[in-house]
């Protein structure tokens, strides 16, 4: 799945001004599609939501983003193998550092060069949050509608990677909408159902004629 900036701040509870900035500033670009001009979208892979997740969680125990550039630039130099070290290792930090455990449980490094008590940021509990949330996202919702004196149920989906939401009637092959919004989706579908019914009216009766 892509992930749009709109789904990646509900996801990872970042808002659109860190996306933003975080994208323009080269912190944690998205990798499956980068903003090209107005009207273009940013389309984020998963693993770019773990570290992005990650980089929040840091944040809010207290460390700048400052400090977590200088851990990953120190990361990078010292552990070249590693490509996406937000997303594949695991790190500590005591509000102050950033420690991460390397391959030797035994081992720490202190990417700050510091030396305190610390907790640790469960990079497998992120990732599996993220994977429930994403499912919930994915998870298609049933309506129901009234279209022309009738009751039709419909099921709505959201478009992780456009934004809002499309909507398809199943008793109507082929009979779709989208919106913004649930409610403007619920409404879009009322429409749409309305005009295939005229349309296969239409056709019923020009069989007849012929």
């Amino acid at each position: 799945m892509n992930f749009n900036s709109k789904t990646v701040s509900k996801v990872t509870g970042l808002s659109f001004r860190q996306i933003d900035y975080w994208d323009r500033t080269h912190f944690i670009k998205p990798t499956v599609s980068e903003a090209s001009g107005y009207g273009s979208v940013r389309l984020y892979s998963f693993n770019d939501l773990i570290q992005l997740r990650v980089a929040k969680t840091l944040m809010d125990k207290g460390i700048s983003l400052q400090k977590i550039r200088k851990a990953i630039t120190y990361l990078k130099k010292n552990m070249p193998e590693i490509e996406k070290p937000l997303s594949e290792l695991r790190f500590l930090t005591d509000g102050e550092t950033i420690f991460v455990l390397t391959k030797d449980k035994k081992e720490i490094i202190d990417t700050l060069k510091s030396g305190q008590l610390v907790f640790s940021i469960a990079l497998g509990e992120i990732v599996e949050n993220l994977k429930g949330e994403v499912i919930a996202i994915q998870k298609e919702k049933k309506y129901t509608v009234n279209a022309r004196g009738r009751k039709y149920p419909v099921v709505l989906h959201t478009d992780t990677e456009d934004g809002g939401y499309w909507i398809e009637c199943p008793s109507l092959p082929g009979c779709a909408s989208q919106g913004d919004t649930v409610e403007e989706a619920l409404e879009m579908i009322k429409d749409a159902i309305g005009g295939y019914i005229a349309v296969s009216e239409q056709k019923k009766v020009l069989k007849k004629a012929s």
